[in-house]
């Protein structure tokens, strides 16, 4: 991948999650203004602020704790450690992310917190199930959020998305409460604004996937950048998709898609993500990876192997 390739996507993406939580705040004003006019546009902007503030203010430790998380010390995980060093340099972060380990089977990693003082957690699941090279594409893909900001994005699009829902609701009971004057031809509403109070918060709501689904596609490509290896963030990605399933699932429809139609996804379609880390690795150049070892360079017979099994191997019988 070009620098200027690089640039393109990424301003692509960024246009479109402006698109996106424009388009989310656009509804929250409009819902505001049917409801209470002129004033109700600055309330529903000022309740959503607030909203934003004190939830960006939750401690991600204390939910952490909910689920049994703790503290992975570095003398517990010293090349995790390293790993999570080396990420945060290379993406410029200002302080290292805390790390967190959660007992279970569940394949999983994510982020939390501010970028100042963010956190990823881990599973037992992932750090069983993938090797090394996978888990430090898993962990590029979440220091990519952190530096993109994309846990507070998500947090005020999540803002929006509740204050819509909110407003939505009162609309509908207002409504509802004067449904005998309704019928009584005493009051005269538009059947738009019944219509707008009805979709808003699923309007919203699909908005909000999908600037979810953009913000998953810029992690990959940024971790891929950052490690210099798509592949094992690809492979990384396959297990997760593969280990989601039931141990019927796997045994009898191996590499089978998810009925889940892509527009309601919160991550996009694992095939799509592996197809486009697919053709980032066959454009860059095989390099060594400062502070990692061999494994973590884009290697010919991995490039091979893919392009003659696709996505279907990694989905599908490889394991």
């Amino acid at each position: 991948m070009t620098p200027q390739s690089y640039k393109s996507h990424k301003w692509l993406n960024f246009f479109h999650s402006v698109l996106i939580l424009t388009g989310m705040g656009l509804i929250l004003c409009l819902l505001g203004w049917l409801m209470a006019g002129k004033p109700g546009i600055f309330w529903s902007l000022f309740i959503g602020l607030v909203v934003v503030i004190i939830t960006s203010r939750i401690s991600p430790t204390a939910v952490l704790r909910m689920q049994n998380a703790r503290f992975l010390h570095r003398s517990q995980a010293p090349r995790i450690h390293q790993v999570i060093s080396e990420l945060s340099r290379k993406a410029g972060l200002s302080s290292r992310p805390a790390l967190f380990y959660i007992p279970g089977r569940t394949v999983n990693a994510f982020s939390m917190g501010r970028k100042e003082k963010a956190v990823i957690a881990m599973t037992d699941g992932m750090l069983r199930s993938l090797n090394f090279r996978e888990i430090v594409g898993v962990l590029a893909h979440e220091i990519s959020h952190i530096r993109n900001n994309d846990i507070w994005i998500m947090n005020l699009a999540d803002a929006a998305g509740r204050v819509t829902s909110m407003l939505a609701l009162t609309g509908q009971l207002l409504l509802l409460l004067n449904l005998p004057l309704l019928l009584m031809d005493e009051y005269h509403i538009s059947w738009w604004i019944i219509a707008v109070l009805i979709f808003a918060p699923t309007v919203s709501a699909v908005m909000q996937l999908a600037l979810s689904r953009t913000r998953e596609f810029d992690a990959d490509m940024d971790a891929a950048v950052l490690t210099g290896d798509p592949l094992g963030l690809a492979q990384a990605l396959a297990k997760l998709e593969y280990s989601s399933g039931t141990w019927l699932d796997r045994i009898l429809w191996t590499g089978k898609k998810s009925g889940l139609p892509t527009l309601l996804r919160t991550h996009p379609r694992t095939e799509d993500r592996i197809r486009r880390l697919i053709r980032l690795a066959e454009d860059i150049k095989e390099q060594p990876v400062t502070g990692f070892d061999r494994s973590f360079a884009v290697l010919p017979a991995d490039l091979h192997a893919l392009r003659t099994g696709s996505v279907k191997r990694l989905l599908g019988k490889w394991f």
